[in-house]
């Protein structure tokens, strides 16, 4: 932390109708000048709840042998991501902002009943061509000990931005069909009452009309979370890794296939469209020696 950051904290998440109107709020808030990412930092402490946990993994294909999810911290500090992106000293609005990139990493084994400290600040900026992309950064600490980092990359999109340019994610072609998904009309909102993330573009057909999407689109944490339980092994994860590009939006209903590359502790996988042509989600799933991946 340094001296010009200001930590806030929070008991409780925001509702999605918060989430919402406070994006829409924004959309209409003039921002001028050079943007600069604010120094706030917020903090929220949350309780490894077993019935909250055992919903969202249900959702997003766990198995209950797997303990809790590597990708739980995310939606729980969901709420303290948007609060920095609804913020009047945010440079963005929220609602437009597209989500390129996740990077996950845990340390340690997450345990129903486990209190954390979950941390949420504004990271760096990041070239992109198709404009401005910037990190939020999340960490979950537990009696002072780190246990899980997560970054996410965004694009604000627009002229070409600065920084160093944003990830890419590159390695071996996953070409091998392990699974054939199939997603429901219902799933962004059912995802939404869980995460938290209530965006319109997932929840509404309407709503992602207005966005230039023809009908509601999957969330791409929901995708992600998907693929890291089809990947994982039947037991809890000690230490893990977890990476993801955002490729094309995953329209509702539809249909997708699960794809991964040779087995190993890492491994490469991809979430395309039904025919196999179009890649929705590019991943690496990186456990540690002692487990083994599930595919």
């Amino acid at each position: 932390m340094t001296a010009t950051e200001v930590i806030e904290r929070f008991d409780a998440p925001l509702s999605g109708a918060a989430v919402v109107g406070g994006a829409l709020r924004g959309m209409v808030r003039a921002k001028g000048g050079e943007a600069v990412l604010p120094q706030r930092v917020l903090q929220r402490e949350v309780g490894l709840e077993a019935e909250a946990i055992g919903a969202y993994a249900r959702l997003c294909g766990f198995a209950l042998e797997q303990g809790v999810p590597l990708t739980t911290p995310h939606i729980l500090a969901f709420s303290l991501q948007m609060r920095l992106m609804l913020g009047a000293d945010f440079p963005y609005p929220a609602m437009g902002l597209v989500h390129l990139h996740n990077r996950i990493r845990q340390q340690a084994r997450l345990n129903i009943g486990d209190r954390l400290t979950l941390t949420a600040r504004a990271g760096r900026f990041l070239a992109h061509d198709k404009g401005q992309a910037f990190t939020l950064e999340t960490t979950a600490t537990r009696d002072g000990a780190t246990v899980w980092q997560g970054t996410s990359v965004y694009l604000q999109l627009g002229r070409p931005g600065r920084g160093d340019p944003a990830p890419v994610l590159t390695g071996e072609e996953a070409d091998r069909l392990v699974e054939a998904w199939t997603l429901p009309a219902d799933l962004g909102r059912r995802y939404a009452r869980i995460s938290g993330d209530a965006n319109p573009i997932h929840t509404s057909a309407m709503g992602a009309r207005l966005f230039g999407f023809r009908r509601a689109i999957a969330h791409g944490m929901w995708t992600k979370a998907r693929a890291v339980a089809a990947l994982s092994p039947l037991a809890p994860l000690d230490a893990a890794e977890v990476e993801v590009a955002f490729r094309a939006p995953l329209f509702l209903p539809g249909q997708a296939g699960f794809y991964v590359g040779s087995a190993g502790t890492s491994r490469d996988f991809e979430v395309r469209d039904a025919a196999g042509a179009r890649a929705h989600l590019r991943g690496r799933l990186t456990l540690s020696p002692e487990d083994s991946v599930a595919c």
